[in-house]
């Protein structure tokens, strides 16, 4: 999934970044590299910490309402994350930094979203960014769900529906996330996943 992120993230950076005047052209690759792995790292760790509800909550929204997604805390807090980036490793001042970053987050995770609940886009799916997130080759939510369909729908019901017996399913399911997204963590280390990302620049 991370090279078909990047693609969606070059996809978006025109304008914010190849054609801005504030971001030289030489850093152009590495910032939509930073860009992917502020993404890619930011719905990792979501998962890692136990946030499934918050991650499904936002794959749940339309990705088209760019108001929805400034007052997502996830979106706040990856567009923190990249205009930190974008100061310390590319001397961005404060403005420039908050203006690339407040551009490029909101519209890579709003076609994100669209594209992951669209049936007819197979580029995306919540099995393969969770499959991506968790390390589950095999795309399913939960090695105990016996269907292992982990669809968005069925997730979402689980959190809203007050069926007997789907609480403790439930926080099975969120266990079993956080600790593959764990062990992903663990298995890139620091700047592993910025070193895969930054492969798909050369090519």
């Amino acid at each position: 999934m991370l090279k078909e992120l990047f693609d969606l993230v070059k996809g978006h950076a025109t304008d914010s970044v190849i054609n801005n005047p504030d971001v030289p052209n030489e850093h152009n690759d590495s910032v939509v590299a930073e860009a992917t792995n502020t993404v890619a790292s930011g719905l990792r760790n979501i998962v890692a910490g136990g946030g499934l509800k918050s991650f499904l909550s936002l794959f749940k929204g339309d990705g088209a309402n760019r108001k929805s997604l400034l007052s997502n805390p996830i979106v706040s807090m990856m567009m923190g994350h990249f205009a930190g980036k974008l100061m310390n490793k590319f001397n961005l001042n404060n403005t420039q930094a908050n203006n690339v970053s407040g551009h490029l987050i909101p519209n890579v995770l709003g076609s994100l979203i669209n594209k992951t609940n669209d049936p007819n886009d197979s580029t995306f799916s919540l099995e393969k960014i969770i499959a991506s997130i968790t390390g589950n080759k095999s795309g399913n939510i939960s090695s105990n769900q016996n269907n292992g369909s982990g669809n968005l729908e069925d997730l979402l019901k689980k959190f809203t529906g007050n069926a007997a017996g789907e609480e403790g399913g439930l926080m099975d399911i969120i266990k079993n996330l956080a600790g593959g997204a764990q062990r992903q963590q663990q298995q890139n280390g620091p700047g592993g996943l910025m070193d895969i990302i930054k492969g798909f620049s050369s090519k």
